[in-house]
């Protein structure tokens, strides 16, 4: 019963021993994986990092850049991340301990905390990133009380308490980070420390004023939708209430309960049948860590119906194939290098996809992937016989409102591909560039984002773009959610151009900004083909004056660019590490197609008639030679005129060629698709208003 669906190529995963677990393909019919694989790769992931420990184990130094934090601070993230796993393993195991975990944390804990210890760790107030890793920290005592926190020493407890307690009264947090401060003072509250009731009330009401729909928070700021949402703004609500115990409020481990349950709905779909995630959003270093908030599911009974229902959530059947799947992928594929170690990436090594407070010990926060290792062996998400991802199950096609996504699945391919009109991360509202990771118009389980400098300033892959008089690509941060039809979604942005400085390391040194016309873009899809619009219109003279609530113009201050412009389709970027895809031209047709059979094609309509193939090395988290088709118009655009290309992301030969079967007819703002099949599908694109929106 293991899929047919197609995969990213695999790598032998080297750390596995001789005495790795039998399959069981009875119960796990899709993976063949039980607890005791889990159990197997916890106790992996947490050896070998130990060569790397101080000599009492308090700072755990692995091998890779530092942080913006420095060593120090990565040398605590190292400790605090995997002893986050270690509570998870000892608790599952009712503390039953070969590898001596315990004893092995304990003496790293009573060195940390130890104001006089060479080992000490940075304190709360040295190190803002302390935060961060005081909340495992926490988490790991409390899952561990009998055998670590019952047996410190009282000096040691003490001065836990002491390090801990510097978070008490500690505030200006923006996003997800109001729960460090929450589970470390829930720990602190059971343990008779300090703790401000003040702190909680605030970080819950900032909590609550991000909550958008349907399960779906915002991690701060107004359209920052990532796996955040998942592993921390419904992980540690979750693990809130759960150190609280009976101390926990009733009311709010409810509504916890209500909106985890109603965003796992969505989060299932957002895996492919070989168990690779979407690559969309930061800190995708933190790999399993995405599958947080589906053992947080059942930790918190959110698994089951909220009327005694079938279909309103995530059954446990289905939760163990996720998550077995999931785990199994990475590890497949390399995520783990030769020594044992996660290092910085996605599948193996590739430090392109690091951020800048990402230190050696960061991928370590996949610890949250273990999280269910806290449920009995006899739970149902142990127990329940694998049930098939939504992918699997058939073909799916499921907007999800809240981040503007359209999610299409095919079974036939297993693939899984989010297409995007309502996040980019943007934190101000003026223009900025697009972040590579968030104003995509697409992102896949299959494909993956160019992450050159190059790309970061002139980006190609899923992405329209005019093209200024040079040839340079505009950017769409920040965008605009408009209505096009109950068959599509849309969004609209003002094209501008980055005027990088001369020595510009990073998107973020731009040095000043030329703006544009309003650019609309519209995204029709069924199955593996979609077909992307896009419309030009001009911004009206004297935009943003009077300069009042409301028609005040950010970007007033850089210089209109005065066009003409061409338009771009750039299509899906596909990777492979054996060989480079082969590339594929016709007329208004371009298509790049990966050993493994992965295709990306783009078919220009009308007046989009130039096509090419754009190859990289170097530059894709998927692999190490990547190539994305384009088509583009040869000449300059006209306002108010809508364009159109057909898009295909796909493991099916005869999907790709229905991207050339698929008919688009334009009348005026009205566009109608005929697909393949002989369905239609319908949008409007008119022009936008003065503000950009309609």
């Amino acid at each position: 019963m293991a899929s047919k669906a197609l995969s990213n190529q695999a790598a032998h995963d080297p750390t596995r021993s001789a005495g790795w677990p039998d399959e069981d393909r009875g119960s796990a019919p899709f993976t063949g994986w039980t607890r005791a694989h889990w159990e197997a790769t916890a106790d992996a992931l947490l050896l070998a990092p130990r060569r790397y420990a101080t000599a009492s184990h308090a700072l755990v130094h692995l091998p890779g850049p530092a942080s913006r934090s420095g060593r120090w601070s990565d040398g605590l993230e190292g400790f605090a991340r995997t002893f986050l796993l270690a509570g998870f393993r000892l608790a599952g195991a009712g503390g039953d301990d070969p590898h001596d975990l315990a004893g092995w944390y304990a003496r790293g804990i009573a060195a940390g905390v130890d104001p006089g210890s060479p080992e000490r760790w940075p304190r709360l107030t040295e190190r803002r990133q302390a935060h961060v890793e005081a909340a495992s920290v926490a988490i790991g005592l409390h899952e561990t009380r009998p055998w670590i926190w019952s047996r410190l020493s009282d000096r040691t407890r003490a001065q836990v308490v002491d390090w801990l307690g510097d978070i008490v009264g500690q505030g200006g947090y923006g996003n997800n980070w109001v729960w460090f401060q929450n589970i470390v003072e829930a720990f602190l509250r059971t343990v008779d420390g300090p703790w401000d009731p003040a702190d909680i009330e605030r970080n819950l009401a900032a909590h609550e004023s991000w909550y958008v729909a349907d399960g779906w928070y915002t991690d701060g700021g107004v359209r920052n939708f990532d796996y955040y949402v998942g592993w921390a703004m419904h992980f540690y609500p979750v693990w809130y209430s759960r150190i609280l115990g009976a101390g926990a409020d009733p009311a709010f481990a409810a509504t916890t309960r209500d909106r985890l349950r109603r965003f796992l709905l969505d989060a299932q779909h957002l895996v492919a049948a070989g168990g690779a995630p979407v690559l969309q959003g930061r800190s995708l270093t933190y790999r399993f860590a995405m599958l947080a908030p589906f053992w947080a599911g059942a930790v918190a009974d959110a698994q089951v119906p909220a009327d005694g229902g079938d279909g309103d959530a995530v059954p446990p059947g289905v939760t163990r194939r996720l998550a077995n799947g999931v785990l199994r992928y990475f590890l497949d594929h390399g995520s783990r290098d030769e020594r044992g170690l996660l290092p910085i990436g996605w599948h193996g090594p590739f430090p392109r996809i690091r951020q800048y407070y990402s230190g050696p010990g960061s991928p370590y926060w996949a610890s949250k992937g273990f999280a269910g290792l806290v449920l009995p062996s006899s739970h149902p998400v142990w127990t329940a016989a694998e049930r098939p991802l939504p992918v699997e199950s058939g073909d799916a096609h499921r907007v999800i409102e809240p981040p503007g996504w359209i999610v299409s699945a095919t079974r036939a391919d297993g693939i899984v591909r989010v297409l995007n009109h309502g996040t980019d991360h943007a934190a101000v509202p003026s223009a900025a560039a697009d972040l590579p990771f968030y104003a995509r118009h697409g992102y896949a389980s299959h494909a993956a984002p160019e992450l050159s400098h190059g790309d970061a300033r002139g980006p190609v892959d899923s992405h329209v773009a005019l093209l200024d008089a040079a040839g340079r690509p505009s950017h769409r941060t920040p965008l605009r959610r408009v209505d096009s039809g109950p068959d599509a979604l849309a969004s609209c942005s003002r094209a501008h151009w980055l005027e990088l400085s001369p020595d510009a390391g990073t998107t973020q040194d731009a040095g000043s900004m030329r703006t544009g016309p309003w650019l609309t873009t519209a995204t029709l899809v069924r199955g593996g083909v979609e077909v992307r619009l896009a419309r030009v219109d001009p911004v009206p003279q004297g935009y943003g004056r009077p300069g009042t609530a409301g028609s005040d113009d950010p970007d007033a201050h850089w210089l209109p660019d005065p066009g003409p412009w061409r338009l771009r389709f750039g299509g899906w970027a596909v990777a492979s590490d054996a060989a480079a895809p082969a590339h594929g031209l016709g007329d208004r047709y371009a298509s790049a197609t990966t050993d493994a059979g992965l295709i990306s094609v783009v078919v220009g309509h009308d007046d989009v008639d130039e096509v090419g193939v754009r190859a990289s090395d170097g530059t894709n988290p998927l692999g190490r030679r990547s190539a994305t088709p384009w088509a583009q118009s040869s000449s300059p655009v006209d306002t108010g005129r809508v364009y159109a290309a057909v898009v295909a992301l796909t493991g099916v030969p005869s999907v790709a060629e229905d991207a050339r079967r698929t008919a688009v007819r334009i009348d005026g703002a009205d566009v109608t698709v005929e697909w393949p099949d002989g369905t239609f599908a319908m949008a409007r694109l008119t022009a936008p208003d003065a503000a950009g929106s309609r």
